[in-house]
């Protein structure tokens, strides 16, 4: 466990396996060289370190290093500038998104553009803080708030508490320094260092937010700006409000697993869970209170398969169609009393201490949180009744209502004050970043912005084919965009 002071000094330590790559001064041309063997990197791409500092209230104080990646352009008389890759989370590598959709990003586009990404603060290659959390607070069903069997929430608000102990005890000016607001200052040191007047943007789910924020404060660097699945900007909800639309996202997407598993092709994969839609549904509740009453052992020494976990795993199947087959395996292995369920891999140890800590800590010291224990457990009872598939979480007290300090800084309205160059697109039915989220930040850009909502389910739109069923439609639109700038006159559905 690193001190506060330990964590300021920056170094070579955010890098355990780093590149050779030398570290560029904000503002400062970037060196760029091999890509540590960790990022696994989509062939040409390289890496490099951008020095920015620790506060930037501060700039000639303690600094931090952020792991920066390149995919250039093969076909240089087509360049017509970068575009940055920025990712979702709290918590996402741009770095390893950049290896995972670089290739048919620069596909895509045709070589009109080099393609760049940075690990944020607090990820990946990029300097890390710690909590110094115990393992068993580490675990995604306890890192995020799911009640207990009976609804109540006494051991999530103990344990949300000693997270917030621990890490302000232990996370020190680096945790405190995760921030949207930073990151977007991080972006625009970024933008100096690769010598770009302006740049253009594909973001992602919370990145979104990062990238909304930035076309905010930075107008004139803008160039194309795609927000692909957006949340609530409203800063009375912000994070809070992220969290809590997870429940009306898991009821909006949930039809679409439930027609998938009562269709009559998945007989022949013994993966077919019902008769009907409904039946899938009834069945799903049924086994998550079975298990909320008696849990299951697992393939992983120690670790249940309870009602909460379930519920998870249902979570996190509804992000993608190619999920929908492991979650009916699961719910077939629950089905049979002689066999040990196989947990999801995400589900099944505890996340490094680094990413709990940027997990909670974002979103922590972006926006003040309710603090009244009652208040959320009445809140939760009220959610479990409305969206039984998520059991209470998105309503559930967490870390945030006990963090020391408050948020580090006011968060701020997003305003439709700039030029006209966001395109926006939305899943129909998203789990994550419900469709009424994305409205929300589309109605805060006014004519900044245009919609493009598509008629399918799943987080994440552009360029998912390979990851679930894909959308023809919303992808000849963005790329139009990203190659002519042309957008659709009014907002449009796919």
């Amino acid at each position: 466990m690193l001190a506060s002071a330990g964590l300021v000094a920056v170094g070579g330590a955010a890098h355990a396996d780093a590149p050779a790559a030398a570290s560029a001064a904000a503002g400062g041309a970037l060196s760029w060289g091999d890509c540590a063997a960790s990022v696994k990197a989509a062939d040409g791409q390289r890496c490099a370190v951008l020095s920015v500092p620790l506060d930037h209230a501060d700039p000639t104080g303690p600094r931090i290093e952020l792991a920066v990646s390149r995919l250039a352009s093969a076909r240089p008389e087509a360049r017509r500038g970068t575009l940055i890759v920025i990712p979702g989370g709290p918590g996402g590598s741009g770095v390893q998104r950049l290896a995972q959709k670089g290739a048919a990003l620069a596909k895509e586009t045709g070589g009109a553009y080099d393609l760049v990404a940075f690990d944020p603060r607090g990820v990946g290659g990029s300097t890390k803080a710690r909590c110094g959390l115990a393992a068993e607070d580490r675990w995604m069903v306890t890192v995020r708030s799911w009640p207990a069997a009976d609804g109540s929430i006494a051991a999530n608000a103990e344990r949300a508490r000693r997270i917030a102990d621990a890490c302000a005890r232990n996370g020190g000016a680096v945790l405190r320094g995760l921030t949207t607001a930073n990151q977007v200052r991080d972006m625009e040191l970024l933008r100096q260092a690769l010598g770009e007047e302006k740049v253009s943007a594909w973001a992602t789910s919370y990145g979104t937010y990062v990238a909304a924020r930035y076309a905010q404060e930075h107008p004139g660097r803008t160039d194309r700006w795609v927000l692909d699945s957006s949340a609530d900007p409203d800063p009375r909800r912000v994070a809070y409000g992220w969290l809590a639309d997870m429940a009306k996202g898991a009821e909006d997407r949930f039809p679409d697993f439930a027609a998938w598993a009562s269709h009559p092709d998945r007989a022949g994969d013994g993966l077919r869970l019902a008769d009907t839609p409904e039946g899938v549904r009834t069945l799903v509740l049924d086994l998550a209170a079975r298990l909320d009453r008696a849990p299951r052992a697992t393939t992983v020494p120690g670790a249940v398969l309870d009602g909460a976990s379930f519920r998870q795993a249902l979570q996190l199947a509804l992000y993608s169609d190619a999920a929908f087959p492991a979650f009916a395996l699961l719910v077939d292995q629950v089905l049979d009393p002689e066999a040990s369920p196989v947990l999801p891999p995400e589900l099944s140890g505890a996340m490094p201490d680094e990413a709990a800590a940027v997990t909670v800590g974002v979103i922590c010291n972006d926006v003040d949180w309710p603090r009244s224990v009652p208040a959320y457990a009445r809140a939760v009872a009220a959610d479990r009744a409305r969206y039984p598939l998520t059991g209470g979480m998105p309503a559930n007290v967490t870390p945030c209502a006990f963090w020391k300090g408050g948020a580090v800084e006011k968060p701020v309205r997003l305003t439709d004050d700039g030029p006209s160059n966001i395109l926006m697109i939305q899943n129909l039915r998203d789990p994550a970043t419900p469709h009424a989220s994305g409205l929300r930040m589309r109605a805060a850009l006014g004519e900044r912005a245009r919609l493009v909502s598509v008629d399918r389910g799943g987080h994440g739109v552009y360029l998912t084919a390979a990851g679930g069923a894909g959308n023809a439609c919303g992808d000849r639109t963005v790329t139009r965009f990203l190659l002519t700038g042309e957008r659709p006159d009014a907002d449009v559905r796919c």
